[in-house]
């Protein structure tokens, strides 16, 4: 885990998972996740490379990853997009697991130093 890009988030899904396969042969899921800072919602694309998703539109998670801006050409014009990059992707339900990914990042970062 980098500890120096770490994102821990927390939100609802707000659409159904898109899988696409890249020109590399590796597969990308896309979800849109919905979140508050300070009380307004701000919705944040997340991408899961590489790993079957198992929740959808509706469900609330934890993302633990890092951010990444990636570019791209469209309609002849550089574009970019930021978004986080989950490593993993957990139902909020399922509190051991989120409790062991929370401890893991806290882990993470406090092994620096």
């Amino acid at each position: 885990m980098n500890t120096n890009n770490l994102v821990l988030l927390r939100g609802t899904i707000t659409n159904e998972p898109v899988e696409r396969t890249l020109a590399s042969g590796d597969t990308v899921t896309h979800v849109e996740l919905s979140t508050e800072v300070d009380g307004r919602s701000v919705t944040v694309p997340v991408a899961v490379p590489d790993r079957a998703v198992t929740v959808g539109a509706g469900d609330t998670v934890v993302a633990v990853g890092h951010v990444r801006r990636r570019f791209f050409r469209a309609g002849g014009v550089t574009q970019s997009r930021t978004e986080v990059v989950a490593a993993e992707l957990i139902k909020a339900s399922r509190r051991r697991t989120v409790q062991r990914a929370i401890e893991g990042v806290i882990d993470a970062v406090g092994g620096e130093g």
